[in-house]
């Protein structure tokens, strides 16, 4: 007879990841994607010393039920929830690129866009939606935005972030190429590493609030999260966890974290 109790953590499958960057940046579609996706892990290795900094590609000028909205007021609103949000979390900054939002294209302009970014603070890695997900299992359709930033932000970050003919005029104004070592894209249906959560799961709901014009039901926000985040801990027996297909570019056979470079941030703002 099994001595488990009910609510014990279940028997782990695997081991938590433990690698972690001194410096990382998550890229993202919308105001609140991020908060959604990988949050408690960029609390759990800011709170750790990493440093991180958040790329909003549009300000989710679309995200509104009335047809009535001003979208500008709307982005406004957006950028304050997602400035506000970015404080709990603890980036040193966070970036809005102002694309249209509901038309995001993986386009050269949004490379150069996120190029730019990439050479500017330097990331060890990047967090973004997995690109290859069109359906969420049986469970849903992925947003064009989420794939469309996927996409853009892995062809960024390999080879355009690292070849310096890549807009070229980038280098020549002193945005030297950068090697970004690890890709974590959140959302994927094929997940190969899960991060313990357990410490910073709280602020993830934090940051969460702080997206009040898109929570439909804050009533059940905590209850929500917090049994997904329980279903992913659950593999490495964990309260809480979340999930990551995680490309390896350039291997670290030592698995060692180096001490953040001292490099200019980008520009942004952080309120």
């Amino acid at each position: 007879m099994s001595d488990a109790q009910p609510g014990d953590p279940a028997t782990p499958t695997e081991a938590p990841h433990a690698w972690r960057p001194a410096r990382f940046m998550v890229i993202a579609a919308h105001p609140d994607d991020a908060d959604f996706g990988p949050a408690a892990t960029a609390a759990r290795w800011i709170d750790e010393g990493s440093q991180g900094w958040l790329v909003c590609c549009t300000s989710g000028d679309a995200g509104a039920d009335d047809p009535n909205t001003d979208p500008l007021e709307l982005a406004a609103l957006r950028e304050r929830e997602q400035r506000d949000a970015a404080a709990v979390i603890g980036y040193a900054g966070l970036t809005f690129l102002h694309q249209p939002d509901g038309a995001l294209a993986n386009d050269l302009v949004l490379r150069e866009h996120l190029v730019r970014e990439i050479r500017t603070f330097r990331p060890d890695a990047v967090f973004a939606t997995d690109p290859e997900v069109l359906f969420h299992g049986d469970g849903g359709v992925n947003h064009t935005d989420h794939r469309a930033a996927g996409m853009a932000a892995v062809d960024a970050v390999y080879p355009a972030a690292r070849n310096a003919m890549a807009f070229p005029w980038l280098a020549r104004d002193g945005l030297e190429p950068h090697r970004v070592r690890r890709l974590y894209l959140f959302w994927s249906n094929a997940p190969t590493a899960r991060v313990d959560v357990s410490a910073t799961i709280g602020r993830k709901i934090g940051a969460l609030r702080a997206h009040a014009s898109q929570i439909r039901h804050p009533e059940t926000l905590e209850q929500h999260i917090r049994a997904w985040a329980a279903e992913e801990g659950a593999a490495i027996g964990a309260a809480a966890g979340e999930a990551y297909r995680v490309i390896v570019i350039d291997e670290d056979s030592d698995e060692t974290t180096v001490e953040p470079p001292k490099e200019p941030s980008p520009e942004g703002e952080l309120e």
